[in-house]
């Protein structure tokens, strides 16, 4: 989702992070050689911030260190408060973030571009890895990714809490007039009465795997073209919030916008969905040089969940705060660092 941060760039409204499929990954990636996925520019995080719980005795001074992210608004909270507990620590900031696409952000950590950002468990493992079935258990995901991505450079440490993956949601009204509350139930009214689940669906979704085809395929749903509609993210919140353009609208479970337009989350009883665990990507040259990095991220990460994610989110996303103070107020909020 979007922007600005310590280096004040002018605020865009944010865009949701595509996960993209390995054709359009490689595609991805060749386009990124070529333009560089904004990987040249950068500034340095100028705060005033210093150690409070995290960073006392300042173990990273005289390090520089550059942390990125992609482009949507939780990537950038969370690429921001990496690095804010680094310049806490002692370290000279470089802020990259929010870089375009997915394939961008990681192969700036791959190749040392940058040293680090947060990246999410599912992705790594579909998206980059090549695997076409996610592992249920999010910590047995979070292993299977850490141990294969070593072979690329990549250091994962251990995964927050915080499961950005996608979900569908209804209104209030819709959700007490049918009654649904699982996917499975989406798809047993589906054969009740067809003309009930229309979805709202973004377009990536709606072709992949992991996305509609799957979905609709492991709960044995036959949705009609025609009650399928293909939209912007944003858009999809606010036609689903609204309710009569589609009655089910896709979204992702740490967006702010799931609490503030009073939408009802289905379970996924059947765990089709990946886990996408947030934890720290980190270029493993950096790890080796500054070890200490792995326990200053720890409690950070640990205290990252879904409900936190779904706050800063919306702070962002429906009240319009800059991601950079954002991240900053929560980690002081948490004891975290300190301003000076």
């Amino acid at each position: 989702m979007t922007p600005d941060p310590g280096h004040r760039r002018p605020y865009r409204r944010p865009y949701r992070r595509p996960r993209r499929t390995a054709r359009a990954a490689v595609l991805a990636a060749v386009v990124c050689l070529l333009g560089g996925c904004g990987l040249v520019s950068g500034s340095p995080m100028t705060d005033t911030v210093r150690p409070g719980t995290l960073g006392r005795g300042q173990p990273l001074k005289g390090a520089q260190l550059t942390v990125t992210s992609k482009e949507f608004t939780e990537n950038i909270i969370l690429g921001q408060i990496m690095g804010l507990v680094f310049e806490a620590a002692g370290a000279t900031v470089i802020d990259k973030t929010n870089i375009q696409g997915s394939i961008g952000a990681r192969e700036a950590v791959r190749t040392g571009t940058a040293d680090g950002m947060y990246e999410y468990t599912g992705t790594g493992w579909i998206t980059y890895l090549g695997h076409e079935r996610p592992i249920i258990d999010p910590y047995q995901q979070w292993v299977a990714v850490r141990d294969a991505d070593q072979a690329n450079g990549l250091v994962w440490l251990p995964s927050a809490r915080l499961n950005n993956t996608y979900a569908f949601t209804l209104n209030r009204a819709n959700a007490r007039k049918y009654g649904v509350t699982t996917l499975s139930g989406m798809a047993a009214l589906l054969k009740k009465d067809p003309s009930a689940v229309t979805l709202c669906v973004d377009s990536e979704f709606a072709a992949r795997n992991d996305g509609l085809p799957g979905m609709a395929k492991r709960y044995g749903m036959n949705l009609p073209p025609g009650n399928v509609h293909k939209m912007t993210s944003g858009v999809v919140y606010t036609q689903t919030a609204q309710g009569t353009a589609c009655t089910f609208g896709e979204v992702y479970t740490t967006d702010g916008r799931i609490k503030a337009m009073h939408l009802t989350v289905l379970a996924d009883d059947k765990h089709f969905f990946p886990n996408y665990n947030a934890a720290p990507e980190m270029y493993a040259p950096t790890m080796e040089k500054h070890p200490e990095i792995a326990g200053l991220l720890a409690p950070v990460t640990k205290a990252l969940d879904n409900t936190v994610a779904r706050k800063l989110n919306a702070q962002v996303d429906v009240e319009g705060e800059d991601p950079h103070e954002v991240a900053k107020e929560w980690l002081i909020a948490k004891g975290f660092i300190k301003e000076k």
